[in-house]
């Protein structure tokens, strides 16, 4: 927390506003314009997911459509989809950025429109981690096919390519202010709208779909997901302080990269171009030590025992995102895949990375994982 959020939250009280609308909603969603830019507005959502759901209806997916979406990633990226009676179609991530492959995801587009003879109704490329995709690629696809891009930026709040916030750059962008998020409104999201009248449109699905009556009128399903004015008012505290939490992120990062650089088994994800600014939401390793094979769909025996030895300094860790197509909820889906995100779930690890982790906090786990590694050195 900054120290200014009280500040918000109060008055929202003292004025009564603690509905989902409110200056604090209203100051939110110009601080969050500005911080984007491009000319882009921005609705407050009570959730991300709430944001690729009104993404996916403003794009008009419905019952027996298809969205591309990336398989490496939370489930709250292609669940929506479901939600619409549509199905995901999963693509495969490139090994630099672990975001979705430009090339593999043409071919699904094509195979698609050979099998079903319509082309999917929109591609969902993920920032996983912090780390900006190979976007212009992805985008030259959905221009190609002119199927509309919507970029899930939740994890990538304030991440840069070519200078260029994500989730700006395709017709929808995502993002999210859970309490594990870059910053937080408690729980909470955002959708970035190309214009003031697609906000217009977002706003209208988002309290209910009703009609300009005075009673009552409701021509299309809507949906209750309006940001209150109180989680607002964290917002906007928040905003006060969201450089300095995305500078320690990338301290933090820069950290574990310096600790491994060189290192036989341990290798940490950083930017493979210069023109990517990650948040470094996560900071997050993988251990090159060949018995990545072990298991089915289980991470490797390396990565099990590194979280255990964190654990058992009081340290919390967690695996890679489990792929979605590899998840039972999603069996039969049609996927795309050439192993990329099986072999990172399987092999990766997320360390502590949060505003309020320090460099002593950072060395314990440098410490404890060369510890580990050495023990699995020829």
């Amino acid at each position: 927390m900054s120290g200014n959020e009280m500040k918000f939250i109060q008055e929202a009280f003292d004025t009564n506003w603690v509905v989902p609308l409110g200056p604090n909603v209203n100051g939110f969603e110009e601080d969050l314009e500005k911080f984007v830019g491009e000319g882009k507005k921005v609705v407050v959502l009570a959730s991300g997911t709430a944001a690729v759901h009104l993404g996916m209806v403003s794009l008009g997916v419905g019952p027996g459509d298809e969205v591309v979406c990336q398989s490496f990633t939370f489930a709250a990226s292609c669940n929506p989809a479901r939600y619409l009676g549509a199905t995901p179609v999963f693509v495969d991530s490139e090994e630099k950025t672990w975001n979705i492959d430009p090339n593999i995801l043409e071919d699904a587009v094509k195979d698609r429109i050979r099998k079903t003879g319509r082309k999917p109704k929109a591609i969902v490329p993920v920032y996983m981690y912090g780390m900006p995709a190979y976007i212009d690629e992805v985008l030259a696809v959905g221009k190609q096919y002119d199927i509309p891009v919507l970029e899930d930026s939740a994890e990538a709040f304030g991440s840069l390519y070519k200078g260029r916030m994500t989730g700006s750059l395709g017709e929808y962008g995502v993002m999210s202010f859970n309490g594990n998020k870059m910053i937080t409104t408690s729980g909470g999201g955002a959708l970035i709208c190309p214009n003031e009248e697609a906000k217009k449109r977002i706003m209208f699905y988002a309290t209910q779909a009703r009609e300009d009556k005075p009673y009552y009128l409701h021509e299309h399903i809507g949906y209750n997901y309006r940001m209150s004015n109180v989680c607002a008012g964290i917002g906007r505290g928040q905003m006060t302080v969201v450089h300095d939490h995305i500078e320690h992120h990338r301290k933090i990062a820069a950290m574990y990269a310096e600790a491994f650089e060189g290192h036989p088994i341990v290798k940490v994800h950083t930017e493979p171009e210069e023109y990517m600014r990650s948040n470094f939401w996560l900071s997050t390793i993988t251990f090159e030590t060949g018995d990545t094979n072990i298991g089915e769909m289980e991470p490797a025996p390396i990565v099990m025992e590194a979280m255990a030895a964190l654990a058992a300094e009081d340290i919390e860790s967690r695996p890679l995102w489990r792929p979605m197509h590899t998840q039972p909820v999603y069996n039969g889906a049609p996927a795309y895949i050439n192993g990329t995100c099986e072999r990172l779930f399987k092999k990766g690890l997320c360390l502590p990375s949060g505003p309020c982790v320090d460099d002593s906090d950072v060395e314990r786990v440098i410490k404890t994982i060369k510890k580990v590694a050495e023990g699995h050195l020829a």
